[in-house]
């Protein structure tokens, strides 16, 4: 990987890092405290989530979601945490684990 993409890699960390943190969750680069391949790329305590951060114009999503995924240890939900330049943050993951995570929230009688 070129310096430059590495580089920006790790300004989407800390910028996520920080996304989180400016709301209320603490939360710090995975990389630089642990470095194993399998670290995530942010590490936040207070949710359920194994965090893969791209940071890219274009996102291949499932392999990006297949890196999540292989990495996250049990008990940990992938997510992708992407984000163009000008755009909000957006996370990304599967329909089953977004299912868990509103085991017991009310469900509302929308009509269509």
């Amino acid at each position: 990987m070129a310096k430059l993409s590495r580089e920006k890699g790790k300004r989407g960390e800390r910028e996520f890092a920080r996304f989180l943190t400016d709301h209320g969750y603490q939360a710090h680069r995975g990389q630089q405290y642990h470095g194993g391949p399998d670290s995530p790329d942010v590490v936040c305590c207070g949710l359920p989530f194994h965090i893969e951060v791209k940071r890219s114009e274009r996102l291949s999503l499932y392999p990006a979601l297949n890196q999540a995924t292989n990495e996250a240890p049990p008990g940990k939900i992938p997510i992708v945490a992407h984000r163009q330049n000008g755009k909000e943050w957006v996370c990304i993951l599967e329909a089953g684990d977004l299912l868990k995570l509103t085991v017991g929230a009310p469900v509302l009688n929308a009509q269509y």
